[in-house]
């Protein structure tokens, strides 16, 4: 069997995985929910308002907050020619973050929906900037364009901070810095439904985005508007952070590891790697989501302290992985 075979054979199995941990997602909680009495249709009417008001809608959206972040993370290495970045390293997460707090300040009246459009345009402002800064740098090796991410991330940052704190607003900012799933509820989370389309047209999409990845003068020369490409790419991650930063706040690393860990698998094409991305995206996030719920239970850690733990781990990996190879 070749290795194209091999890996097309295993992203069945790689699904299946993905429902048993949206299945362990579902019945682990302070309620006592019974599977058995479920499917027996034996579960009294609060366990089974619980399942539909909130287990269930929890699950779905720790999903496709995942599989859209992993995707999003794939696309930003892909425009900035790097495999060390993603929205929550460059600035992106931080500029949707600061959009909220913006609008927040100046029209606290505005709708949800209102809020992930100042947070959109905020986010493809501060994905501009950092490609823009890359684009003038000399030497652009895998460790200088992400420590440039980071320290615009910083930046941002630190004057959300320096508003929040002014406007006694340090809390609201956390919740949009650190993702947390304990609140969505049904009627809470259905905006993720539109990174779930995005993901899909990047899915269509993944052809131009594996040619934009080849450089400018590569695009061109096969017909393509570099420009346009580009642009287009930077709208999805910049919706795709905003929807995200908005409904259940910034989830560090999980843009970074898992599209470097799926490329080990099936390569570097965008098209053969987005739907391994996204369900090692979303297999990811509920990983890190089961363990906050079942370390200290039946307390919760927010599933971005998870995967920021986590993530660093396996980005250090992924460095001394690379630095070994090189020497």
């Amino acid at each position: 069997m070749t290795s194209r075979a091999v890996r097309t054979s295993l992203l069945p199995l790689a699904f299946v995985a993905l429902i048993v941990l949206a299945l362990v997602s579902i019945f682990i909680g302070v309620t006592a929910i019974s599977p058995i009495d479920v499917i027996t249709g034996r579960a009294d009417d609060g366990a089974v308002l619980t399942l539909i008001v909130s287990r269930l809608p929890r699950t779905l959206a720790v999903i496709l907050a995942g599989a859209a972040l992993a995707v999003a993370g794939l696309l930003m290495q892909l425009l900035a020619r790097n495999r060390f970045v993603e929205p929550s390293t460059v600035g992106t997460v931080e500029s949707a973050g600061l959009g909220l707090l913006a609008v927040t300040i100046l029209a606290p009246a505005v709708s949800v929906f209102g809020k992930m459009l100042v947070a959109t345009v905020f986010a493809l402002a501060g994905t501009a900037l950092f490609l823009l800064l890359i684009r003038n740098v000399r030497q652009r090796d895998s460790v200088h364009v992400p420590l440039i991410g980071i320290m615009l991330s910083g930046i941002i940052g630190a004057v959300a901070t320096f508003i929040a704190y002014r406007h006694d607003l340090l809390q609201t900012l956390a919740s949009w810095t650190v993702g947390n799933f304990s609140s969505v509820l049904q009627g809470r989370y259905e905006l993720l439904y539109l990174v779930a389309i995005l993901t899909g047209i990047a899915m269509l999409a993944a052809d131009r985005f594996t040619v934009a990845g080849l450089g400018a003068e590569f695009t061109t020369n096969l017909g393509l508007n570099y420009r346009r490409v580009l642009a287009f790419g930077m709208g999805i991650i910049a919706v795709i952070s905003a929807v995200v930063v908005t409904v259940v706040g910034a989830i560090p690393f999980l843009g970074l590891v898992v599209p470097n860990i799926v490329s080990m698998i099936v390569g570097d094409s965008a098209r053969r790697g987005i739907p391994w991305v996204a369900v090692a995206g979303a297999g990811f996030a509920l990983s890190c989501d089961i363990i906050g719920r079942t370390v200290r239970y039946p307390y919760e850690i927010p599933v971005g302290t998870v995967a920021g733990v986590i993530g660093a781990a396996i980005f250090l990996y992924l460095l001394l992985r690379r630095n070994s190879r090189v020497h």
